[in-house]
């Protein structure tokens, strides 16, 4: 009797443990106190997922129940990375709060299915043996990474790579990117975790074996600049980035946010002295034939000459055709450069197929946008080639990496312009500015960002933040950035072939594991 109910009983934390470990998973992408990655507590959750799948697959669990289970794990764990999709909806979108509550753990829920798959997967058909079961459940994890950063456009946001842009495995990030990081992590922890019991000879062996895991990367910097792609400064360039601070509730309504950050920015534009003065996405919220007579001709007529330049974010287009697009001024052009958006946002920027009564239910100013192309040409100002991305297009590290295909023309700046007031003064600034630290870590690249709230820094090629203004003020963050020169391995095997070497190296460990069962069996 005593035994069934300690069975019970351990049945019934089981599915909490996995809603704790996800849960944790999503405070390792930005710590509550401080907005800081916690690369070991990403781990610790990660660790505690495969302990509790191989406790699972040692009672002999059948795939519905592990499925089951990894979704619990999933579902806590993407919920508790993007809740602040709710203030998007609710605050400012005027949806109901039960509804916007709803939308937000439905598309958790969605997303979750994938690591599902991967955990039903991982309990009923992967080896026994430690290294063999590790390898199957990195590629596992990692093929669900790259099925939610691509399948219906991709929502990679929180993927767990995302937490070591600090921590031993960061100096990974110019050779695999951030799902290579991710997929070191999971068989790191699943080299210590896949034992039943834990025994301390065992626990010895695979902490030596994380430890050797963790020790690869950090011997890069003993290799040199050239090996890594670092092939050192490509000149220096001042900058002004601009932080309006317009509340979302007002950036839309004339006589309001508009005629604020119209003065505003036009004052910081007139009267700047750096070399390139950048405004956030959209920082002049109004299509060109919007604005006030004169206003674009006079930002025009005042960087047509003499030795500065500016990127002016605003939406583009007109009869029934937008972008969501930057605007570069620079001496000596007749027609000002044009970068407009490529991955656009479900929901926000475009509709699915079939969402279109979903919007209505919202009071959002926004709708099908045209997207632009991929590997727009870079700006081009005093020997610098910048290359812009807006909002959270610097979620998609390969097709940043399609600008990297020709060396002679790869950029030596990147730059991200946002406007996530939608989201509050919430920890998305932080997850945010980790995406952004992660590429200019992948691409040993600096990468500038000009945001309406937060968070506008500069962050130098090895991923550090230099200069950075208080979030959620209005001011001018001033600072030289040096560009950089060369390609890292990851440019160089992301931009011709994209993330499929990741996809075949996951899909080849899996499918051999599985083709070895099936002779054993």
């Amino acid at each position: 009797m005593a035994r069934a109910q300690a069975s019970s009983f351990a049945s019934f934390l089981r599915p909490l443990g996995f809603v704790a470990a996800g849960l944790a998973q999503a405070l390792s992408m930005a710590s509550p106190a401080g907005g800081k990655p916690l690369w070991w507590l990403q781990l610790l959750s990660l660790g505690a997922l495969v302990w509790l799948l191989d406790g699972l697959r040692s009672q002999g669990a059948g795939w519905r129940r592990a499925g089951l289970h990894g979704w619990l794990f999933s579902t806590a764990w993407l919920t508790g990375s993007f809740w602040w999709l709710f203030i998007s909806m609710h605050t400012y979108g005027g949806l109901p709060a039960p509804l916007a509550a709803i939308a937000v753990l439905a598309l958790a829920a969605a997303l979750g299915l994938y690591y599902a798959f991967a955990a039903a997967w991982f309990v009923v058909k992967a080896p026994q043996g430690r290294v063999a079961g590790a390898l199957v459940f990195a590629a596992l994890w990692t093929l669900a990474e790259l099925v939610r950063g691509s399948w219906f456009t991709g929502f990679p946001w929180g993927a767990g790579g995302y937490a070591h842009v600090e921590g031993p495995l960061a100096a990974l990030a110019p050779w695999v990117g951030v799902y290579g990081i991710g997929a070191a992590a999971a068989l790191a922890v699943a080299l210590v975790a896949l034992h039943r019991p834990l025994r301390m000879a065992q626990a010895a062996q695979g902490i030596v074996l994380i430890a050797l895991v963790f020790a690869v990367p950090n011997l890069v910097p003993a290799l040199g600049d050239d090996v890594r792609g670092d092939k050192g400064a490509a000149g220096s360039l001042s900058i002004a980035l601009l932080q309006g601070n317009i509340p979302q509730d007002e950036k839309f309504i004339p006589g309001g946010g508009i005629e604020t950050a119209l003065s505003w920015y036009g004052e910081q534009l007139r009267d700047a002295k750096a070399s390139l003065v950048v405004t956030p996405e959209t920082a002049l919220p109004l299509l060109p034939v919007q604005l006030p007579p004169g206003y674009l001709e006079a930002i025009q007529a005042r960087y047509s000459q003499g030795t500065q330049a500016a990127i002016v974010g605003l939406p583009m287009g007109g009869q029934g055709t937008y972008s969501n697009s930057v605007l570069g001024f620079r001496p000596g052009e007749a027609r000002p450069y044009v970068y407009s958006k490529h991955h656009l946002v479900p929901f926000g920027e475009f509709i699915p197929p079939g969402f279109r009564w979903f919007i209505q239910m919202m009071n959002i100013p926004l709708g099908d946008f045209a997207r632009g192309g991929l590997a727009q040409a870079p700006f081009v100002w005093q020997g610098q080639r910048i290359a812009p991305n807006i909002c959270y297009e610097d979620l998609f590290g390969d097709e940043i990496g399609a600008n990297f295909r020709d060396e002679a023309m790869a950029p030596t700046i990147l730059l991200n312009v946002s406007n996530i007031a939608w989201f509050g003064d919430t920890v998305a600034i932080d997850e945010h500015l980790s995406i952004s630290r992660m590429r200019a870590l992948e691409f040993a690249r600096p990468m500038v960002r000009s945001t309406n709230t937060g968070a506008t820094v500069v962050i130098d090629a090895q991923g550090h933040v230099t200069h950075e203004l208080p979030r959620l003020t209005r001011g001018v963050l001033e600072a030289t950035v040096e560009g950089r020169r060369g390609l890292t391995p990851f440019a160089r095997w992301v931009a011709p072939f994209g993330l499929w070497p990741l996809w075949l190296l996951a899909m080849a460990i899996v499918a051999a594991a599985w083709v070895q069962g099936r002779r054993r069996n």
